[in-house]
């Protein structure tokens, strides 16, 4: 069974501390579906909201921005596969949207699991799939939230969403917490602020223009549109921040923070600090003085990869980037060994 969750409560529970890991801008992909007739099942997984225009028609029918199959399906419901963006993931819970299906709208779906080594899901038998969300009823033209009752330690590698029997859903998000394939050999450095090694960022004064989320992903992007970017401020002394927790507690090295893409609107300046904590509760806020400097404020350019050696010999669970006084940064890089 699953909880529903109020948006407010999933937000602040879920959103902020674990990763939508079947997201397209992560690396999911839709493997293989029942049918797409009015709308590719590969939307599921676009990052941006979903849109609506209502004269837009094309030789299907109507156009929607989500994935919607044919009417009067014969068979219990439509479905598709996705593999998760990451190695693998425990899932904890999941957004249906069903934004503009209104008439046409699922009105129940589920959510299995189950692990592969490769990307044969032609070989998974019915009595693979696993549970991870019960069928729970939908409504048209709203967000739903769905929290898993129980979480075991079983991860899964590919998800099938279910429809029942048919319909429209905008958009699917899919929360876990990544289980990250780490070397046994403690000396092998990594970036542990990758979401692919488990980095999440976890709090953050503000995200206005690109999620905070963004700064952990692989690659550099394509442009702005993929990276952190906050309102312009107007107060004197302003600054924004995000607080990552990192893959693994670590013996930092090297930190990059890359202002890819943006031109006229990087920061003036950054500075990066570190902590470690045993209990995430007890977590300082991004002004306290707990908070040692890994990076002091340090001026920043365009489009650029700015990258800073840690000397220091103490581990590290969180960093701290600091953006004075905002701006947008596309990627941090925290590259160390295990501690």
């Amino acid at each position: 069974m699953a909880q529903v969750f109020s948006e407010k409560d999933f937000h602040d529970k879920i959103v902020l501390n674990y990763t939508d890991v079947i997201g397209e801008k992560l690396g999911g992909k839709v493997l293989k579906f029942s049918d797409q007739w009015f709308a590719e099942a590969a939307n599921l997984i676009k990052p941006k909201a979903p849109i609506r225009d209502a004269t837009r028609f094309v030789f299907a029918g109507a156009w929607y921005d989500g994935w919607e199959t044919r009417r009067h399906n014969e068979a219990e419901a439509d479905w598709v596969i996705i593999k998760l963006g990451v190695s693998s993931a425990n899932i904890i819970g999941a957004e249906i949207d069903t934004a503009f299906f209104n008439g046409n709208h699922a009105p129940f779906i589920s959510v299995e699991g189950v692990q592969l080594s490769d990307d044969n899901v032609d070989s998974i038998q019915e009595q693979d799939w696993e549970i991870i969300i019960s069928k729970v009823e939908c409504g048209p033209s709203q967000k739903h939230f769905f929290v898993r009752d129980s979480v075991t330690d079983k991860n899964y590698t590919h998800v099938r969403l279910r429809m029942y029997p048919d319909g429209g859903i905008a958009r699917f998000r899919l929360y876990g917490s990544v289980v990250p394939i780490l070397p046994t050999d403690k000396n092998t450095v990594l970036d542990f602020a990758s979401v692919n090694n488990g980095g999440v960022a976890i709090s953050v004064s503000d995200q206005h223009f690109g999620s905070a989320d963004n700064l952990l992903l692989p690659g550099r992007g394509h442009d702005m549109s993929d990276g952190w970017e906050t309102t312009r401020s107007r107060q004197p002394g302003h600054v924004d921040w995000v607080i990552i927790r990192l893959g693994a507690v670590a013996n930092i090295k090297e930190i990059i923070i890359d202002t890819a893409h943006f031109r006229g609107n990087f920061p003036q300046k950054i500075n990066v600090k570190g902590i470690n904590v045993v209990d995430e509760s007890k977590l300082p806020d991004a002004k306290d003085k707990e908070w040692e400097v890994l990076v002091d404020d340090t001026k920043t350019g365009p489009d650029k990869e700015h990258s800073f050696t840690i000397k220091k010999s103490d581990s590290y669970s969180h960093v701290l980037l600091t953006i004075i006084p905002d701006g947008g940064v596309k990627r941090v890089r925290v590259f160390g060994t295990i501690a």
